[in-house]
């Protein structure tokens, strides 16, 4: 089974609220730029010369977290019952 097949038995449970909230101000003259490497959904993208996140296909791995040197992620899990879902199929 190759990566997207298990990527698609991933389920995320919305709760209309963002869990990650990225500065873009601090990301605007970021040279490494990490987050663009290490995310395995590919959630964040850059858009013009701005940095963009989509937080409803995280898999809150927390990779992003780790790899940002410059803190421009604000985190905070899901409440209970939201969120990712794994082993489902």
């Amino acid at each position: 089974m190759n990566i997207e097949d298990k990527l698609l038995l991933i389920r995320f449970n919305s709760d209309q609220s963002a869990h990650i909230k990225l500065n873009k101000d601090l990301c605007v003259d970021c040279e490494e730029r990490g987050c663009l490497y290490v995310c395995p959904v590919n959630a964040y993208q850059i858009e013009g010369n701005e940095m963009t996140f989509d937080w409803s296909a995280c898999l809150e791995c927390g990779a992003c977290r780790i790899v940002c040197s410059r803190g421009a992620l604000n985190w905070e899990y899901p409440r209970g019952g939201f969120g990712v879902c794994f082993r489902y199929g």
